[in-house]
């Protein structure tokens, strides 16, 4: 490791084989603390290039636990985190939302870094038991069109980074791995990023694969639709700077967000949201969120018609439904 960062203290980047090389010795334990510690805070320092973050996905993927899930058409709604916003869990409750919906969803969440409440946390106070049983998670799938993969459990190479990444408590590469790093390699995928530059590093990746995939960034910060202003929407096949109001939805302000400063403020706001009692703000940003999901994983639905079916998945309790065969009635902890 000494020679790694020599490497890149002397302003040098890894290659992509490099990048893989080391990741793979990391979580091997090949380093101590001190030295994972200072190369996490390289790229906290500078922005990782795409080979880098493409080599560390290739080694993420190659240490993982893997969850095929042939024949599901399956898709991800997960941001990177990192943006340091403390919205509600606006991708946890989409992923219902598009569940409830009719299309599967194979939701890879973790424990919050940055944030009060990541969607382990929440899943964790509603009593949710993490597992990676494949039987378990298919089951899921075909009774509530969901699944939620913990990272921890399925990445345990990682457990000699996770208490320094705990630690430091700011973003690092491994929150713009997240979503890319799904264990069940869903064709289809929504994912929020924390920066522009971040969004371009996706695009470059996701073209190099069959997936159909929407990266969002909201200009203002947000690693997801967040309503509060102009966002970057990059897909397949275009690019563009959406204003919200072009899609019919109104501009929402940052407080209209607020996900609360404990696990517990965080659920009570997950469940009445859920539960078709949100405010209109909370609920049309779930619905653009949700929606635009359902547009990714079937690209021939009429964009509109798809916000239609979200808001139906959650004002008429199709999502809820979802919910509760996840998770089992009467142990719903609010």
């Amino acid at each position: 490791m000494k020679e790694i960062l020599n490497h890149l203290t002397a302003y040098k980047s890894l290659d992509r084989g490099l990048a893989k090389e080391v990741l793979i010795n990391l979580a091997k334990g090949e380093y101590n603390h001190s030295q994972i510690a200072a190369f996490l805070t390289v790229f906290i320092m500078r922005s990782v290039t795409v080979e880098e973050l493409g080599g560390f996905k290739d080694a993420m993927l190659e240490l993982c636990i893997q969850l095929p899930l042939d024949g599901y058409d399956a898709i991800d709604l997960c941001g990177t985190g990192g943006d340091s916003k403390d919205s509600f869990n606006i991708s946890t409750l989409s992923s219902f939302v598009v569940a409830g919906a009719g299309q599967n969803v194979a939701k890879h969440g973790n424990y919050g870094v940055s944030s009060v409440c990541g969607s382990s946390n929440l899943m964790t106070h509603f009593g949710y038991e993490f597992t990676n049983e494949r039987d378990r998670l298919l089951r899921d799938l075909d009774q509530a069109g969901i699944c939620f993969l913990h990272a921890p459990l399925f990445h345990p190479a990682m457990k000699n980074v996770a208490p320094i990444r705990k630690e430091l408590g700011v973003k690092t590469f491994f929150n713009m791995l997240g979503p890319m790093v799904n264990p069940s390699q869903p064709k289809n995928q929504l994912v929020g990023v924390f920066s522009l530059e971040l969004a371009r590093l996706y695009a470059y990746l996701y073209q190099q694969t069959d997936k159909n995939y929407s990266i969002v960034h909201s200009l203002d910060g947000y690693d997801e639709v967040s309503l509060t202003g102009p966002f970057k929407w990059i897909s397949n096949d275009q690019e563009a700077l959406i204003d919200p109001t072009e899609w019919g939805f109104n501009i929402c302000k940052p407080q209209d967000l607020s996900g609360g400063s404990t696990v517990e403020e965080a659920a009570k706001i997950f469940w009445k949201v859920l539960n078709g009692q949100g405010t209109l703000a909370q609920n049309e940003v779930v619905v653009a969120n949700a929606g635009l999901a359902l547009h990714c994983a079937r690209p021939e639905l009429n964009r509109s018609i798809a916000f239609d079916e979200a808001r139906e998945s959650l004002m008429q309790g199709k999502a809820l439904k979802s919910f509760k065969k996840l998770i089992g009635d009467g142990i719903i902890n609010v």
